[in-house]
């Protein structure tokens, strides 16, 4: 009984530490996993080191120092933030479905991609990189736990949350196009003043080339893979519409069907700046 106790009081203790830390968040950046997180967060850590005098080169390590996740982990969480108060945003990172206890009333920078894309580049990572799904793409994309359904039921959450929030939708489409404009978008979304400079700069080093030759040298932290496998890197392949490559037809329609038929009005909203128009008419 002592056992179950001490596990209870360890879990509230645990909620009642985020909590305080989102009570204290500028804003959360929040996205399903492979909607291009990492590159923007990287992005963001840049801009925000550079703005803040920062001496050290930032890499795929220590930018969780700058843009912590959303946890407490000592390398990637909320413990590794490094700045005092008011040196920069805090801006935490988090793939947790909606949950407004969870985020409280903070604003929200919500990034999303097509889903055809985020699931290819989730199957690649499911089977390459975490090895925890046997089967082809088809049976991924039907499966309950990672594919189709949890996307959709993610999406529905999170419109629904963000309703009632101030919040601004970034796509990795639009991110691929401009990366200068959409980031400076971001920033004063955030009420950052733009230093131009910095920002040219942080887009430069964000380049998929750069980015995946330092992947392949540093990995990321707390991830144990195969960095000579193109297929199972974070910085697969940096394209929007890649999933032509990899998708039959049917596969592709099957995907959106299922978000036909399964977003809400209010998600399928979210997906417009992708290029996918899937609204009523």
């Amino acid at each position: 009984m002592s056992s179950i106790l001490q596990r209870v009081a360890r879990r509230i203790r645990k909620r009642v530490r985020l909590t305080s830390h989102a009570a204290s968040a500028d804003a959360f950046l929040v996205s399903y996993p492979k909607s291009g997180r990492t590159w923007f967060r990287f992005i963001l850590s840049h801009y925000f080191a550079s703005v803040a005098g920062g001496c050290e080169p930032v890499d795929l390590r220590n930018m969780f120092s700058i843009v912590p996740n959303y946890d407490l982990d000592t390398v990637r969480g909320l413990p590794a933030f490094r700045f005092a108060s008011g040196q920069i945003p805090k801006i935490l990172v988090s793939h947790l479905d909606y949950r407004a206890s969870r985020f409280l009333m903070r604003p929200v920078v919500m990034m999303v991609r097509d889903p055809r894309d985020v699931l290819v580049s989730a199957y690649f990572h499911a089977t390459r990189h975490k090895h925890r799904f046997e089967g082809d793409i088809g049976a991924f994309i039907e499966d309950s736990a990672q594919g189709a359904p949890a996307l959709i039921q993610y999406l529905n959450g999170w419109a629904g949350g963000l309703k009632r929030r101030r919040h601004t939708v970034l796509s990795y489409e639009d991110l691929s196009a401009d990366p200068v404009m959409n980031t400076r978008r971001v920033l004063e979304f955030l009420g950052c003043k733009v230093d131009d400079a910095s920002l040219q700069k942080a887009v430069h080093a964000g380049q998929f080339d750069a980015m995946q030759s330092r992947e392949r040298v540093e990995g990321i932290p707390a991830h144990d893979y195969d960095r000579g496998d193109d297929e199972s890197l974070r910085m697969r392949r940096g394209k929007a519409g890649g999933f032509l490559d990899y998708l039959s037809e049917k596969q592709a329609d099957r995907i959106l069907e299922l978000c036909q038929t399964r977003l809400s009005e209010a998600a399928k909203h979210l997906l417009v700046p992708t290029g996918l128009d899937l609204r009523s008419r």
